[in-house]
């Protein structure tokens, strides 16, 4: 159970901000801060259990049909992980404690950051194929809001949508992948893939799967040619772009084909396709960061070089090269978010990141600039820091590497550039904050940051110090565990500052010295990249976007021309086109069971079904007429239910009629009441056509269904309805108990469609017609009296059939679905009868609470099984006995069946009673025959 909190603490952590968000920013980053280091704490505790060299596992049935399962695994890999998402995630929420301005709305912000940390924490966590990439997409829509939480700014939108169309269209790709990869080895447990590296290698699909696991894991980690949608992240706050680049997001894809690498990387396409994409990364993003001007920039394009790096060693995949890009990603994260967390508090203290109005800071903010310049030597690889020991294990694997053949020789030689470009990046952005002299003068006079602003960037930068001085102690025990869950094996190793004069060493040498010349050199190496025609992937991307937008829109209007008719006869074309192949060979599918007896009653119901849906076609222009036909089918199909012997669906029928002829009206009074001729006869030939054409096929597939024997899993309902769910009513218990999981999300959905149109309808009004069609005016009398007192009369009698029908719903026709329909429906009735502003000063209440409660009250009640080692939403009864009562029945799908009730009641007149508050007064409508015939009416909007 402790991986299961480990997992949640961070989740049910998104909730505390939103609690207690309006009270001082202090409690409110308190408590946020509490759910992750309980989080953290536990991690720890697992470490002693882990170094018994066995993961630590949680398993719980989800939706074993699907292969969802709630399954959680603690190895080295996902402790490294977890590590730093837990513990730089804690320092990123004390930094935005004092980085956001007071009137930023502190309480949103750290829920997003806490979805962002539980996502991550879900991934390297996850021991379910299916289960990592819900959390993967998780991880997108959390950095989608996070980087777009300043929406006021166009950077920002723009940001926040490309990065989730990048990684977004990845995740997709990915979730292909994962479901070849769970289908080759016969399961989504990640214990059994990893176990499965020879089947999976061996098998047809192999290339087919992996590319689509590499473009989820490369749009994630931004490997070229992904790599555009980081930079432009950058317009996220300051404490999101440090998480996002340390710990979280970009991590993700490395953390991705490190866990599959066991599985995946024993094949010459892996060998090739991941070291050299990360080669290339590395190269591209060297190059870009050497010459932008903002810090954020520069940081961001440092990032892309450095993942990668990683992908680079990923690729090679030797256990020592493993074992470096593990090393690599610590070190990484250490430097980067003290980096970035340093560029906010310049740009929170000086009023700007551009460096040509930064400069000599050395001097106005002496200790953040010594913080940049052993952050950025760390960032360098300069010798006595932690990124100097992992660049060395680079290079030193790059020599060794047989990636290319013959020319091997350049995997060292653009490991080497790599480091040079890392060099030339890293002191520009020192010289040119703490010692160049400013060009432009700062917004803001800089000064240093409050002390506890720093505290963060202090403990990260004497990380890097500690671990560049003590590798051995500082890493090494975390590094083991790493790398025997990465490469299962773990290469004897020994982390120090010095090894000899030796090749890496001297690659080394040389990345510093011309790192440095190149700075010299940084003017000349600008104008010959101005020399070349620039090539904005921003742009590349946005055109792509307005293109395929542009052509969208090209096709639906040659497909859909605004027309309704026209929309909905492809609509059913496409239908009759798949049923009729399908009902081709209609003697095949045909069965030996004879027809049904035929009596006066089916006739009579068959021959007004008809008569309804001619009429409702035939009055179509005449829109209450045609309402009315239509109600005649209803009200028919209603009877055709009560006929074949079920009740229930007969009763849901005449209540969801009831409530849809109300909504109907509600809309009709602000439509034309006629609608205008057909443009031409042909068109109703078409219609004729294409209509009697749908019915056929429906009527041949009925008559197919209807003739053959099938297997039918109503006996297994019938035989168990009493014993298994304690009730008569076979229906409800189905819909209860049996398929109790799809009717919460049903009435979930119908709860969200009604919050949805109440906040499309809230405060919208509509000027009313003055008269009809024809020029007569609207009687003056809104509420008549005979609707007035049945109203009253019939409220009372309708609640008590809606109790009643709701009580015997167990054991006989009912249940909480129609009691809450006739409840919607009377009272409704009392607002049309005496009108909106009478009836809300008698129920003085919102409708949105009962909704929502209802959907709670069923979720709460499928939870309650779980306390009793049942799973969700197992119902329980008992029989139980009353001197006056006498023997009764009490079940927990009651209380089911109440939420359903209150989501109906809640959803329903959400939508009616706000449907009948959109008018505001009576306005004379000018010309009302000519624009109702033309089917506007120009003064309803």
């Amino acid at each position: 159970m402790t991986l299961l909190w480990i997992a949640l603490l961070p989740l049910l952590g998104v909730l505390v901000p939103l609690l207690v968000g309006k009270r001082s920013r202090v409690t409110c980053s308190l408590a946020t801060a509490a759910a992750p280091a309980v989080a953290l704490g536990l991690t720890l505790w697992q470490i002693p259990a882990l170094n018994a060299r066995e993961p630590l596992r949680f398993f719980a049935e989800w939706l074993p049909s699907l292969g969802l399962d709630l399954a959680f695994r603690l190895d080295g890999l996902s402790l490294l992980f977890n590590l730093l998402i837990l513990g730089i995630g804690l320092l990123i929420l004390l930094y935005a404690h004092f980085y956001l301005d007071k009137e930023e709305p502190v309480g949103r912000f750290y829920s997003y950051l806490m979805l962002f940390m539980a996502s991550m924490v879900g991934i390297s966590l996850s021991n379910n194929l299916l289960l990592l990439w819900l959390f993967w997409e998780m991880t997108s829509l959390s950095s989608f809001l996070l980087i777009g939480f300043w929406s006021h700014r166009n950077d920002a939108r723009k940001g926040a949508r490309m990065a989730l169309t990048v990684t977004g269209a990845g995740g997709l790709a990915l979730l292909a992948g994962l479901l070849l990869l769970g289908d080759i080895v016969g399961s989504f447990d990640i214990d059994q893939v990893l176990a499965s590296g020879a089947l999976i290698v061996t098998d047809s699909r192999y290339p087919v799967m992996l590319a689509l696991v590499l473009l989820g894991a490369f749009t994630k980690s931004a490997q070229f040619p992904f790599q555009f949608w980081l930079p432009n992240a950058m317009a996220a706050p300051t404490p999101v772009s440090a998480y996002l680049h340390s710990a979280t997001m970009v991590k993700a894809g490395i953390f991705l084909m490190a866990r599959l690498h066991p599985a995946l990387a024993d094949s010459p396409m892996w060998q090739l396709v991941v070291p050299v994409v990360g080669l290339i990364t590395l190269i591209y993003g060297g190059w870009f960061a050497l010459f932008k001007t903002d810090l954020k920039g520069i940081l961001a394009f440092s990032t892309i070089s450095h993942l990668g790096l990683i992908t680079a060693l990923l690729g090679i995949g030797t256990p020592m090269a493993v074992l470096a890009a593990m090393f690599h990603i610590i070190n990484h994260a250490a430097f980067k978010a003290a980096l970035f967390m340093i560029a906010g508090i310049i740009d929170h203290e000086a009023g700007t990141r551009e460096l040509k109005q930064l400069g000599r800071l050395r001097k106005s903010m002496p200790i953040t600039a010594l913080l940049l310049i052993l952050a950025g030597a760390a960032m360098a690889g300069v010798p006595l820091f932690n990124g100097f020991i992992s660049k060395e294990m680079f290079l030193t694997e790059t020599l060794e590497s047989p990636l290319l053949g013959g020319l091997s020789w350049m995997v060292p030689v653009l490991a080497t550039l790599g480091s040079i470009l890392s060099v030339a990046y890293s002191v520009r952005l020192v010289v040119a904050v703490c010692f160049k002299a400013p060009r432009q003068a700062p917004p803001k006079t800089p000064h240093e940051p409050p002390r506890l602003m720093r505290l963060p960037v202090e403990l990260l930068v004497g990380i890097c110090l500690l671990v560049g001085v003590l590798p051995a102690f500082a890493a090494t025990g975390l590094l083991t565990l790493a790398v025997e869950a990465v490469a299962r094996e773990v290469p004897y190793f020994h982390l120090a500052i010095w090894h000899g004069f030796n090749l890496p060493l001297l690659m080394s040498a040389v990345a510093l010295v011309i790192g440095a010349a190149l700075y010299w050199r940084h003017g000349d190496l600008r104008r010959f990249k101005e020399a070349f025609a620039p090539v904005e992937a921003t742009r590349v991307f946005e055109r792509a976007v307005v293109g395929l937008c542009q052509r969208a829109e090209k096709l639906l209007d040659a497909w859909d021309g605004q027309s309704l008719q026209r929309y909905m006869g492809w609509l059913l074309l496409a239908t009759l086109v798949m049923g009729a192949v399908g009902l081709a060979q209609m003697s095949e599918l045909t069965g030996e069971l004879g027809n049904q007896p035929v009596d006066g009653i089916v006739v009579l119901g068959a021959v007004m079904l008809i008569f309804g849906g001619l009429a409702t076609a035939i009055t179509h222009r005449y829109r209450l007429v045609s309402l009315l036909m239509l109600s005649v089918v209803g009200l028919f199909v209603a009877l055709t239910f009560a006929r074949f012997s079920a009740p229930d669906l007969a009763l849901t029928q005449l209540s969801v009629e009831v409530v849809t002829m109300i909504l109907l009206m509600l809309a009709l009074f602000f439509l034309p009441q006629k609608t205008p001729p057909e443009s031409s006869s042909k068109r109703n030939l078409r219609d004729i056509v294409l209509a009697g054409a749908v019915g056929g096929v429906v009527a041949s597939l009925n008559y197919a269904v209807m003739t053959r024997e099938t297997l039918s899993i109503s006996q297994f309902f019938m035989e168990n309805s009493v014993p298994g769910g304690g009730g008569h009513n076979v229906v409800n218990v189905i819909l209860v108990d049996f398929r109790g999981f799809d009717t919460l999300g049903e009435i979930t959905v119908l709860a969200l469609a009604g919050l949805a149109i109440f906040k499309l309808l809230n405060r919208l009004r509509l000027f009313i017609p003055h008269s009809d069609s024809e020029g007569r005016i609207w009687s003056p009398d809104r509420y008549p009296a005979i609707l007035t007192s049945i109203s009253l009369a019939l409220l009372p009698l309708a609640l008590l059939v809606s109790a009643f029908i709701f009580i015997r719903g167990h054991n006989e026709p009912g249940g909480g679905f129609i009691a809450g329909l006739i409840t919607a429906v009377a009272l409704i009735l009392l607002y049309m009868a005496r009108g909106v502003e009478w009836a809300q000063q008698r129920l003085d209440f919102p409708f949105q609470p009962v909704a929502v409660v209802g959907v709670a009250v069923a979720t709460l009640t499928g939870l309650g099984s779980w306390l009793f080692g049942h799973p969700f939403l197992t119902s329980a009864f008992g029989y139980f006995s009353l001197p006056v009562v006498g023997k009764f029945e009490l079940a927990t799908a009651l209380l089911f069946d109440l939420g359903v009730y209150l989501a109906v009641v809640g959803a329903t007149l959400m939508i009616l009673a706000n449907l009948g508050k959109v008018t505001t007064a009576h306005r004379p409508v000018v010309n009302a025959t000519k624009s109702d015939d033309a089917g506007t009416n120009k003064e309803s909007l």
